[in-house]
């Protein structure tokens, strides 16, 4: 009695079917099956000439099936990269661009080094420094005193945001000094708007919050409507 493995090889074998699991593995699916079966034939052809003939017909026909490669930069060394990747790095024919080896294609990307200085007040985060340095770059003059006073009031709704409920307005005239290196000088006599006494920053993420005295206002609207 046939094990079930071999019978479905015996059925393998009448019906002339074979599974993918069974075949050798695609070094490139994109191209499919018989892109790699041509590569490989052309990679047994003796004459040095026919083979280079034949690497060119196999390079046609897939840059027809892989016609997106057109819009990428270079696409014809691409697809010799690819012709090669696919024969396993052991196509010899003449092609017109160097050969890719397997160690250019399995080394890492190179890191690229990012040079980043310490943030110096992290509750004002990162972009307050560049605005303060295009600011500092600036002459004086009533642009920039405007530019001062919305860097201000930005920086004083972070400071709520992530310290505590008030702030004096010298505080972050301050911080804006020391950050800057003493670059910006605050005009004097500057003042920014008051912050509203019905709203409160409790935590980054939560909508302001009422006080008791606006509930109390709105309850007694309500009923005298009703009235």
């Amino acid at each position: 009695m046939e094990s079930g493995h071999e019978g479905m090889n015996a059925g393998q074998r009448e019906t002339g079917l074979d599974y993918n699991t069974e075949r050798e593995r695609l070094r490139m699916p994109e191209y499919g099956r018989n892109v790699q079966k041509m590569t490989d034939f052309v990679r047994s052809i003796p004459n040095k000439a026919k083979r280079d003939e034949q690497a060119e017909a196999v390079i046609k026909v897939m840059e027809i099936l892989n016609p997106q490669v057109h819009s990428q930069e270079n696409y014809e060394q691409k697809l010799w990269d690819h012709l090669h990747i696919i024969s396993d790095f052991s196509l010899d024919v003449d092609s017109p661009y160097p050969a890719p080896t397997k160690e250019q294609l399995s080394a890492p990307p190179a890191m690229i080094p990012v040079k980043r200085k310490p943030i110096k007040a992290t509750h004002y985060g990162r972009n307050i420094e560049s605005i303060i340095d295009l600011i500092a770059g600036m002459e004086d003059g009533d642009a920039k005193t405007s530019m001062i006073r919305s860097l201000a009031v930005y920086m004083r709704q972070q400071y709520l945001i992530w310290n505590k409920d008030s702030v004096a307005d010298e505080t972050i005239f301050q911080d804006i000094e020391k950050l800057s290196d003493y670059r910006i000088k605050v005009p004097e006599g500057m003042r920014l708007s008051k912050v509203s006494s019905e709203m409160s920053f409790s935590r980054p993420g939560l909508n302001p919050v009422k006080s008791k005295n606006g509930n109390m206002r709105q309850k007694n609207q309500m009923r005298q409507r009703r009235k």
